[in-house]
């Protein structure tokens, strides 16, 4: 099996958690992803192959300013130009493609071409159209002016077909394919799967599209802490965590967090993430880390301040510690900001960088014996085994 993705760490992860349950059952795997060595040590830790796709996210996401429209559009058509020449390649000997995320565009192209089965995952339900929700944003588009979800998911398919049709269709042209007329359809196929959990982020019954959700694919991570780690750990109360992963928040932001915190009393625990946060000041009550496992972490801390990423919004749910959510307007941050608020374990602060008395606030409500009551409830009803029920899923279906 092939499974291929562009993206974080977050997009990248999920997959070698299902290339290794495949592994345990038997199926060989190779995995397609972007070609920054953050991503190699974990599919070459399981000896899963790995083909690198496209360019480098880190390059893009350590963008001083938001890329133009343009700039975008010209990454995105260089994007699926990379996924049709490597991705027949890859696939060789395969007899199902698995493709997560919406910049898989090449992906059903080449499995048609190749005769091979396709099935399209998402790690959201937010990320697939329903008149329940909005569309989440996308990098360069402007916001649908429209506050009836069905009108703004037209408008999104739209957009997605004006962006992407003429590549899309020049290369299936090369293939002896016949053009597709609505390219997020194609993309997404009428029956997508949902990496996601069905307690954190559930999927609602909508028509002309049959949703498998499998829960969130994920695996027991065992590795250690550093030791520094692990005597701030244990020279005080537990801190409170601010980090936000691969995403480059307002400067601000992190300072007025710490403030906050420190203002209640507590210790902080500053993870410096792709936009490289620079906060230590030299107080012993603030600790500074690189990439660590959150699953290890995140017991350990009195709450979780960050941007609403899917990998750690359900690490940190299933730890049962708190979350304060300050989503960048990108993706399904925002969703899952929203989620967490919804189920009462956490605050979403959206709008750019919150003030300070907004951020006084959050923490304080976050840290409240009836918010982290309820966090400890929902961790026992978070599930564990989704890549273990999407690998057999997948074997059942080629059998």
């Amino acid at each position: 099996m092939l499974l291929s993705t562009y993206g974080t760490r977050g997009d990248v992860e999920p997959l070698v958690a299902l290339a290794v349950r495949l592994r345990e059952l038997g199926a060989e795997v190779r995995i397609c992803t972007p070609p920054d060595e953050d991503f190699a040590p974990r599919p070459a830790e399981f000896g899963i192959p790995r083909v690198p796709v496209g360019s480098p996210v880190r390059e893009l996401m350590r963008e001083t300013a938001p890329l133009s429209a343009a700039e975008l559009s010209r990454y995105r058509t260089k994007l699926v130009s990379a996924q049709f020449e490597a991705l027949p390649v890859a696939a060789a000997g395969c007899d199902v493609l698995v493709a997560a995320g919406l910049a898989q565009v090449a992906a059903r192209s080449v499995a048609e071409a190749a005769g091979i089965s396709y099935v399209y995952v998402a790690y959201s339900a937010v990320n697939l159209p329903s008149p329940h929700h909005a569309p989440p944003p996308r990098p360069g588009w402007p916001e649908p002016e429209s506050d009836d979800n069905r009108t703004r998911w037209e408008m999104d398919a739209r957009r997605v077909h004006a962006e992407f049709a003429e590549t899309l269709n020049q290369h299936r042209a090369a293939l002896g394919l016949p053009p597709v007329d609505d390219v997020r359809g194609h993309v997404y196929s009428g029956r997508p799967w949902l990496a996601a959990d069905p307690v954190l982020g559930p999927w609602r019954e909508t028509a002309g599209l049959d949703v498998v959700q499998t829960g969130a694919w994920t695996l027991p991570d065992e590795r250690p802490l550093p030791a520094e780690l692990v005597a701030f750990l244990d020279a005080g109360a537990a801190p409170v965590y601010v980090g936000f992963g691969s995403m480059r928040p307002s400067p601000d932001i992190g300072h007025r967090a710490v403030e906050a915190i420190r203002a209640q009393g507590h210790r902080v625990l500053v993870s410096r993430g792709w936009a490289d946060l620079d906060l230590v000041d030299g107080r012993e009550d603030l600790f500074a880390i690189g990439e660590v496992n959150q699953q290890r972490l995140f017991p350990r801390v009195a709450a979780v301040v960050h941007h609403g990423g899917a990998g750690t919004t359900l690490v940190a749910a299933r730890a049962g510690v708190p979350q304060v959510v300050i989503p960048l307007p990108v993706a399904d941050n925002p969703y899952w900001a929203d989620r967490i608020a919804d189920l009462g374990v956490g605050v979403a602060l959206h709008g750019g960088a919150p003030a300070s008395a907004a951020l006084y606030a959050a923490i304080e409500t976050a840290l409240a014996p009836e918010t982290r009551a309820r966090a400890k409830a929902l961790a026992a009803r978070v599930g564990t085994d989704g890549a273990m029920l999407a690998a057999r899923r997948l074997l059942g279906s080629r059998q």
